[in-house]
């Protein structure tokens, strides 16, 4: 694949696309693929006016004419329109930086990656930013409602090594929760249970079957009645901390999915998921020595 002749804007990197051939590549311009496209998405309209202000873009640096003969297997590139997104008024800390690896502090309520409506408000766009780093990639994600640690790839022949170590479970998490006090509830315990997260549905949920996620969960400490847990997840199921916290009787406080989904609404950034990617502990693929990261942040739910 050709490099994109577009840069970055905002840390963001341009849409790309492939006009597909064979049976797919039935029409007669680009338009009209570019239409069929993304017409439904955004409206005929703006893909027509996108075209006419030479937002499509071939390896060329070339803008794409709508009337222009189709031709399987090109490649187009184009920098989408970005929602409106409201700011997430924390800053991203950086914990460690070396020539390979950069580990940040993620905030609550920011997404790693550009998804959905969320694109600059994203710690890969903000990180890219403010260290210049445009080939920056995430090794593995962190929910957007969860703060703390995350890996990211400074070099992108480098990114493949360190994914590994997260796909193949080398890579040692420890999070912090806080959630309500129950003396009933018998701990440290691990929790073993088979959880599944359908499309389009917001809460993963533990259903029949063999189990696939695993959490040992401890009590760290106990300040009335609320207190801060330690917990170690042997997979990595979506919402799996979160699942299993509140299947124990002891959702993660300010949990806008568990035990119960609230509507949809602005956010409320004074009441973050006490929910913390504290370490990440790993053996460095290139060096071979033992790397050990530890978040920086805090969680507000003890007082």
């Amino acid at each position: 694949m050709p490099a994109a002749p577009l840069p970055q804007r905002g840390g963001v990197d341009p849409v790309r696309v492939r006009l597909p051939g064979g049976a797919e590549g039935s029409w007669a311009t680009v338009g009209d693929f570019l239409l069929g496209r993304y017409g439904a998405a955004v409206g005929a309209e703006r893909v027509g006016a996108m075209l006419a202000e030479g937002r499509f873009v071939g390896a060329d640096g070339r803008a794409a004419v709508a009337s222009e003969p189709y031709e399987a297997g090109r490649w187009l590139w184009f920098h989408r329109d970005l929602p409106v997104e409201e700011p997430v008024p924390f800053g991203i800390g950086v914990v460690y930086r070396d020539e390979r690896i950069l580990v940040a502090d993620k905030p609550h309520f920011l997404a790693t990656v550009p998804r959905g409506r969320h694109v600059a408000q994203t710690a890969l766009a903000r990180l890219r930013e403010e260290h210049g780093l445009p080939f920056l990639q995430p090794a593995h994600r962190l929910d957007r409602l969860t703060a703390g640690l995350v890996l990211f790839v400074v070099r992108p022949e480098d990114r493949g090594a360190y994914q590994v170590l997260f796909k193949e479970r080398r890579v040692r998490k420890g999070y912090e929760a806080v959630a309500a006090y129950d003396p009933g509830v018998a701990l440290p315990v691990t929790v073993r249970s088979r959880i599944e997260k359908e499309r389009g549905v917001l809460a993963a949920r533990e259903v029949p079957g063999e189990p696939n996620a695993v959490s040992r969960i401890a009590l760290v400490e106990r300040r009335g009645g609320r207190g801060r847990y330690r917990l170690e997840p042997e997979t990595g199921r979506t919402h799996q901390l979160r699942v299993h916290m509140n299947a124990l009787g002891l959702p993660i406080l300010h949990d806008p999915l568990f035990p119960v989904v609230r509507e949809d609404g602005p956010e409320d950034f004074g009441r973050p998921l006490q929910l913390l990617a504290r370490t990440l502990e790993f053996s460095d693929p290139f060096t071979g020595g033992e790397r050990r990261f530890e978040s920086r942040l805090s969680l507000s739910g003890l007082g």
